[in-house]
């Protein structure tokens, strides 16, 4: 799954929303952008992570990649939810194939799947001299949930080469773009349309990640419902592109009826995090995702968990062309690009 050393390759971001298509290249001084589009997709297109309408997903990515550049091919994607699990252990640290042999059995004891119905990898994290112990990330991705996703990808003319999660990406365009401190604990939330990312960073380095299968489309039902909107107008409400034409109480108070499944799926992460960790608080929150931009959220959030909450700003390190953003103002969207940024950078031989 995790891509090696190498080159570069496009990160194509499949959300339920829209999907985003991002090609960066490595300089001496960082990366710098040299692809960017964004396709919106119909509501009804993904649900809860199923491809409901594949023949609409196929024609929008090819859509996409005939308008931004037809000459990709081979493309890194992010998954999560509910056919993703994560995990974390630490173990007495070995090399070569006998650690690999001892890590893989590992993961097959925790995976809650059959180990024959998934795929699994890993990562080593850390490695302590001091107690001969590593700490190693463990991913496993149910294979029916996989095999969708990338027959999707072969269908559309395209070759998958690196399979990330979305929690690790959005890790990796943090780690590009901020100095992390090592002093200080922070949870990356990236909120999607139906699914919320959780990565929690210690003692300055990852330590743990967290799906919500909770995200924004409440939001958007209870909008639309309640305002009357066309599914057009409700989607460029959750942007912030029209929400000063509405009545800013009626919409405020929309927003908090609509959270409550979204803000308690977070208490009880970051609840496990702070017992499972050891750790008496978190210090910061840096938001990413289609939430960031929803009037009110990021505040609501704030004062709900009781954190400073920071918009993610994946660009903060990337030398760009403003142009090639158009219309749009480069940083009012970033929060949306972190996947796909994070995408962007893993490499392959």
């Amino acid at each position: 799954m995790f891509g090696k050393k190498g080159k570069t390759v496009t990160g194509l971001d499949i959300g339920t929303s829209s999907i985003k298509l991002i090609k960066m290249e490595k300089t001496s001084a960082g990366y710098s952008l040299k692809t960017l589009g964004i396709k919106e997709l119909p509501p009804e297109a993904i649900i809860d992570q199923e491809i409901k309408d594949r023949e609409t997903v196929i024609f929008n990515l090819q859509s996409l990649i005939d308008q931004v550049d037809p000459k990709t091919k081979e493309v890194a994607i992010g998954i999560s939810g509910h056919g993703v699990i994560t995990d974390k252990i630490s173990m007495d640290k070995k090399t070569g194939s006998e650690g690999e042999q001892a890590i893989l059995f590992e993961a097959e004891q925790r995976s809650p799947f059959d180990v024959e119905d998934v795929t699994l990898d890993y990562h080593i994290v850390n490695v302590s001299e001091e107690t001969n112990k590593m700490d190693v990330l463990l991913v496993a991705a149910r294979n029916e949930f996989l095999k969708t996703y990338l027959d999707l990808i072969f269908d559309a003319g395209l070759k998958p080469v690196v399979v990330d999660t979305d929690a690790l990406a959005v890790f990796n365009a943090y780690e590009i773009n901020y100095e992390i401190d090592p002093q200080r604990v922070t949870a990356l939330i990236n909120i999607g349309f139906e699914v919320t990312n959780l990565t929690f960073v210690k003692d300055g380095l990852y330590h743990s990640t967290r799906d919500l299968s909770a995200g924004c489309r409440a939001i958007y039902d209870t909008i639309q419902r309640e305002f009357r909107l066309t599914p057009d107008l409700a989607a460029k409400t959750l942007k912030g592109e029209i929400s000063s034409t509405l009545d800013q109480d009626m919409l405020k108070a929309t927003l908090v009826a609509s959270c409550e499944e979204l803000v308690s799926g977070l208490e009880v992460a970051f609840s496990y995090f702070k017992t499972s960790a050891k750790a008496p608080n978190v210090d910061w929150i840096v938001l990413s995702g289609g939430g960031a931009l929803v009037p009110f959220l990021p505040e609501f959030l704030q004062s709900k968990l009781n954190i400073p909450v920071e918009i993610a700003n994946p660009l903060r390190n990337i030398d760009y062309d403003p142009e090639m953003f158009g219309d749009l103002h480069p940083e009012k969207i970033a929060p949306l690009l972190a996947v796909g940024i994070g995408l962007a950078a893993r490499k392959v031989k």
